[in-house]
């Protein structure tokens, strides 16, 4: 009796490990909704949160910049493609600023205030970024993995996305579409 046990014990545990992988690969799937809706030329509304300034008092909000051209930036210290890509983001930021049309935000990821601080004065970042406690915005466009870079138009829908470190043509593309 004992003998029977031992593989009926051993199936279930082993069906048991099978079924916690399924549901974790599952679950741990890549939202790509934005980008199917982006790639079919239907640009969606952009997902606003109020967050907190990094670095400052008081929140911001992508609903709070409409009418302004908006990149919007996850990233996190701990990045290496974030630095790599700030001074571009940088660039983009100033020249969006100089013309009146726009701005960069970034918004932190899995990140601490005072490593997130330091990491923008150490990369020269003046556009603002809003820290995303919880990573509740983070959630709603489908990141989980950063860089990652959405463009919002005036009227506050998505016309481009890439995740994963940009480069000047990305950039360049994705504001032609908003001009």
């Amino acid at each position: 009796m004992k003998r029977a046990l031992v593989p009926a014990i051993a199936t279930v545990l082993a069906l048991s490990l099978v079924g916690l992988l399924a549901y974790g690969l599952v679950s741990r799937s890549v939202d790509d909704s934005i980008e199917q809706s982006v790639a079919r030329g239907e640009f969606p509304p952009a997902p606003s949160s109020t967050l907190p300034v990094l670095g400052g008092t008081g929140t911001q909000s992508i609903a709070g910049l409409r009418g302004k051209v908006v990149v919007l930036n996850f990233w996190a210290s701990w990045c290496k493609p974030c630095e790599a890509e700030a001074p571009l983001l940088e660039r983009t930021h100033k020249a969006l600023q100089s013309s009146g049309t726009g701005t960069v935000l970034g918004v932190t990821h899995h990140d601490s205030t005072p490593a997130s601080m330091k990491f923008a004065r150490d990369n020269g970042i003046s556009f603002p970024s809003l820290r995303d406690v919880g990573t509740k915005l983070a959630d709603r466009y489908g990141t989980n993995n950063i860089p990652e870079t959405f463009v919002i138009d005036r009227s506050g829908r998505i016309v481009d996305v890439f995740r994963g470190q940009i480069d000047q043509r990305f950039i360049d593309r994705a504001l032609a579409k908003v001009r």
